[in-house]
């Protein structure tokens, strides 16, 4: 006999390791070095800096307002990020389901803090840096910026939801099957 269904005590730990993802993915964002490429290579920058492939040359991108602001702004996400994650366990190993909530509105105060870097980083950098010359791409490591606050964003929404679930979350309740076969 064929049974197919959701057993939550298991499910559950999925969501600490989505955020151990995340701060994976903030990671490689924050220490990546392609942020922005040109198409034709000569040009490349960072978070924390511009550098000319041609000469070796690298100015910073913290003499700017925007750029600090940025970087200050992705640090504080992953603060709250690790916060996230270590409270996780905490929330989900003791049956404390109403610390769950507070974790889902912090990843959502991430969310907003890594949208916000996230934006006026090529909005500034264009407009400031940029020169008309070349064409810029946006590179991978923009990429796991983006990838880690969408990450964040859904955990959010369930730490959010799961204490609608807890006799489910706690094993009280038989596990319903979506499919039996005999």
């Amino acid at each position: 006999m064929f049974k197919c269904g959701i057993a939550y005590p298991r499910c559950k730990w999925i969501l600490p390791l989505l955020l151990l993802c995340a701060i994976i993915f903030d990671i490689i964002a924050l220490a990546g070095k392609g942020w922005v490429e040109t198409e034709s290579g000569r040009e490349y920058a960072s978070l924390w800096e511009r550098c000319l492939v041609n000469n070796n040359a690298c100015t910073s991108l913290m003499d700017y307002a925007w750029g600090k602001a940025t970087a200050a702004l992705m640090i504080i996400g992953i603060i709250i990020l690790i916060l996230c994650f270590i409270l996780s366990f905490v929330g989900l190993c003791v049956p404390r389901l109403s610390l769950l909530r507070v974790i889902g509105a912090l990843l959502f105060l991430a969310v907003a803090l890594q949208v916000c870097a996230l934006v006026i980083y090529p909005v500034r950098f264009t407009s400031d840096v940029a020169t008309n010359l070349e064409s810029y791409l946006y590179s991978w490591t923009y990429g796991f910026g983006w990838g880690s606050t969408i990450i964040m964003f859904g955990c959010g929404i369930f730490f959010c939801c799961l204490p609608n679930f807890e006799d489910e979350l706690l094993g009280n309740v038989k596990t319903k099957y979506f499919y039996t076969s005999s």
